[in-house]
């Protein structure tokens, strides 16, 4: 069943696959398959190659490329850490569902980073940008602008929130312990 513009849609359904058309706002790319992230009525371009669903309901926000999210980083290992997306920023609405997105070393911050543990740490509150998006679980960020990264540390030994000591550098007001982080200009502490 090929969908036109018009139809109505729900979340996981089928649109085309990527070889017709580009995803755009309210879809993702599943091995292929766009699919709808949100409840609406679906647009194509044609001329453009792309589709889109459009959310006529009072839905939750979506994340798309560009957006900027606020999240806590739940692992970092090797080369990539794991961020819990918790919202979009500016935006008061809570997200549809659950989304966890990575952080490459390679998008952490411009220039050479030997340790992802020298930008960020579990516990650690950063603001990014969405670089790509693959469905659910595929999500991309980057944190290499100067507002973007770290905005709250906390201390690896007594979980204590840190204190700005530096470029990129916190320092814990309760036990003096000091770390390397890739912090936001916009860093609360």
């Amino acid at each position: 069943m090929k969908v036109k513009s018009g139809d109505m849609v729900f979340p996981g359904d089928f649109l085309a696959v990527s070889e017709e058309v580009l995803p755009s706002e309210g879809t993702y790319d599943e091995d292929g398959k766009i699919k709808s992230l949100v409840v609406g009525e679906v647009s194509r371009d044609d001329r453009n190659k792309s589709i889109k669903v459009i959310s006529k309901l009072n839905t939750p926000p979506t994340l798309k490329r560009g957006s900027r999210v606020i999240g806590e980083v739940i692992d970092v290992r090797g080369q990539r850490a794991l961020v819990r997306i918790h919202s979009i920023k500016g935006n008061r609405r809570a997200l549809a569902t659950y989304f966890v997105g990575g952080v490459h070393v390679s998008q952490a911050r411009k220039g050479y980073l030997s340790k992802l543990t020298d930008a960020f740490r579990i516990g650690d509150i950063v603001e990014a940008r969405v670089t790509k998006i693959m469905g659910l679980d595929g999500i991309d960020l980057q944190t290499s602008g100067r507002d973007l990264g770290v905005i709250k540390a906390m201390c690896t030994r007594c979980r204590h929130f840190m204190e700005v000591n530096g470029r990129d550098e916190v320092r814990c007001p309760n036990c003096e312990n000091r770390e390397k982080r890739k912090l936001s200009v916009n860093y609360e502490g």
